[in-house]
């Protein structure tokens, strides 16, 4: 179920983030245009920018208007600079002939806070972050001060998937940071680094899948489940960021260990008497809806909240809920462990 959370988390990741080079609006001429006359002058629309340099006589000198410091910080140089202010020029020309907003380098027209770039969209990734970083930490106090740990004979406690679940949690904590430096700033780098963490976390899902799903408790077993898809993710990020960076074969990719894990977890749902077994199903239907979102992908309303963003704070409280069950497995797994010896030493007396 866990793994059902990073599914949604790595998928909607690629339909948020992915670069469309051929996008309406900046083939626009009007749009082209500008960005040509504001590269030469500094300039949109009678406002000028301190980050960029203007030839005058011969010299190139820096305008000297005012600059907030968070630009600086975000990188905007004077090209991002001018496509970023004709944008916002050319949307409200369309708006004002009743035309509706289109994509610029494949992605919607947002409204810039403070550098940065989509900040509801960073706000709720850093919100996801937050909900990982408690639920991660939580769960280890409760694996390791709370519930009982074996005899001294033994190493560890008694829950047999902890493991697994606190590398998931790492992948998961990894993705949500470079999901928010993405949508703070699209770059190459951090476009890269978005598809790599997300790929990596949906190969990280589909193993904690299998492993908790069929119940494999032996290391080895784990590790033989989980060498062979660790070798096909490791391969297919360095192919995607030292050879091609083929957005097409990197959803193929994502769609196919995707459908995999989200095949196990209902199975799993209903094959096993789980107490907790509902917050699955409930993490299961209500992620499945909140991707109704990244197919519909409308504008951003009001230029702030588009469908990725209101997908990332569905995932908000779906992310604490599974969180939630990973503790009840947890707790229950330890239960039941610790009554099988009682049940065989009434069994012993009996006899």
């Amino acid at each position: 179920m866990g793994n059902r959370i990073l599914l949604l988390s790595a998928i909607f990741y690629f339909c948020c983030g992915a670069l469309c080079r051929g996008s309406p609006g900046n083939t626009d001429p009007l749009y082209r245009s500008c960005i040509e006359k504001c590269e030469v002058t500094g300039c949109v629309n009678g406002q000028c920018f301190s980050n960029c340099k203007v030839v005058v006589n011969g010299d190139s000198s820096e305008l000297l208007q005012s600059k907030c410091p968070y630009d600086a910080w975000m990188q905007w140089n004077c090209t991002s600079e001018c496509r970023y202010q004709c944008m916002i020029l050319r949307e409200a020309e369309r708006q004002r002939e009743g035309q509706l907003p289109v994509k610029y380098f494949g992605k919607w027209p947002f409204k810039r806070v403070l550098g940065l770039q989509e900040p509801i969209s960073v706000a709720f990734s850093v919100a996801n972050l937050a909900v990982h970083v408690y639920g991660l930490t939580s769960f280890l106090y409760l694996l390791h001060l709370v519930l009982p740990r074996r005899p001294q004979g033994n190493r560890g406690p008694y829950y047999e998937y902890g493991f697994p679940w606190t590398v998931f949690g790492i992948a998961c904590v990894n993705y949500w940071i470079w999901s928010a430096v993405f949508h703070a700033r699209d770059s190459i780098p951090g476009e890269k680094l978005h598809h790599s963490s997300a790929v990596g976390l949906l190969g990280i899902s589909l193993i904690v899948a299998i492993i908790r799903a069929f119940s494999l408790r032996i290391e080895a077993t784990q590790v033989m489940v989980a060498a062979p898809i660790i070798a096909f993710v490791s391969t297919h990020i360095l192919y995607l960021n030292f050879y091609d960076f083929d957005s097409g074969w990197n959803m193929k990719v994502c769609v196919i260990l995707g459908v995999l894990q989200l095949a196990l977890w209902p199975i799993w749902a209903v094959y096993f008497s789980h107490p907790s077994r509902l917050k699955v199903w409930f993490v299961v239907l209500v992620g499945a809806m909140s991707m109704c979102l990244q197919i519909i992908d409308f504008s951003p309303i009001w230029g702030w909240v588009d469908a990725c963003a209101l997908w990332q704070g569905c995932m908000v409280p779906l992310t604490w809920l599974w969180w939630s069950f990973i503790k009840d497995d947890a707790s229950y797994r330890t239960t039941q462990l610790l009554r099988k010896p009682q049940n065989t030493r009434k069994s012993k007396k009996s006899q």
